[in-house]
């Protein structure tokens, strides 16, 4: 068994009456590429935000198994919008502790080919996007959590992105199935907030996509 790096025992989210995520196991380990689908509301983006360390638990706790930390994409880009592109990482970076802020900066815009001195404000949504993972990705963390991260991208903005990330420990949940099969090694089903499958792309493969989104 590969080196767990994260651990979700029993994590669970309710807003008053309302249950947002039933009670959950999820273990996370070194190289998984772990697609996280389901319904509109099923939550995902809750058990992401868990995950995380953005969302407090009602019950139910993380573990990080290394103390390592995580990079956070949500799916609404989480930056400073009157802020250029590199001073936004800039920023991240020194928050993060990176000594070459300046170097970082310029190595993930080049990476992502995202305009450097333009405001956030000011950019396409998919450079906004961009941005956001890029964000993320300062200083290499073990972990990366993607809440739907090629949403608003065209399709070779979505190679290129995969292309970054390919070969990192990565939990990320989507609406596009066809991700499932060119990059997952793992598929986590959630339904009306509950987990319902949790295993490889062969075994997600024998359950039919209309009983997963029913």
């Amino acid at each position: 068994m590969t080196d767990v790096l994260l651990r979700a025992r029993g994590v669970a989210r309710r807003y008053g009456a309302d249950v947002a995520l039933q009670p959950t196991d999820l273990e996370l380990h070194a190289g998984d590429t772990l697609a996280l689908i389901g319904p509109n509301g099923a939550g995902k983006s809750t058990l992401l935000s868990i995950l995380a360390g953005a969302l407090s638990t009602s019950e139910g706790a993380v573990e990080r198994v290394h103390g390592g930390r995580v990079g956070w994409v949500p799916q609404r880009p989480a930056l400073y919008e009157r802020l250029t592109a590199r001073e936004n990482l800039e920023l991240f970076a020194r928050l993060e502790g990176i000594d070459a802020a300046t170097t970082a900066a310029d190595d993930l815009l080049a990476s992502f080919d995202v305009p450097g001195d333009r405001p956030a404000g000011a950019l396409s949504v998919g450079n906004r996007q961009r941005l956001n993972v890029a964000i993320a990705l300062l200083g290499a963390p073990p972990v990366l959590l993607l809440d739907e991260p090629t949403a608003s991208l065209d399709p070779g903005q979505r190679h290129r992105l995969w292309d970054i990330v390919r070969g990192d420990t990565v939990v990320f949940s989507t609406q596009n199935l066809e991700e499932i099969g060119l990059y997952a090694t793992r598929v986590a089903v959630l339904q009306r907030g509950r987990l319902v499958f949790d295993g490889d792309v062969e075994a997600y493969e024998r359950v039919h996509a209309e009983e997963v989104f029913r």
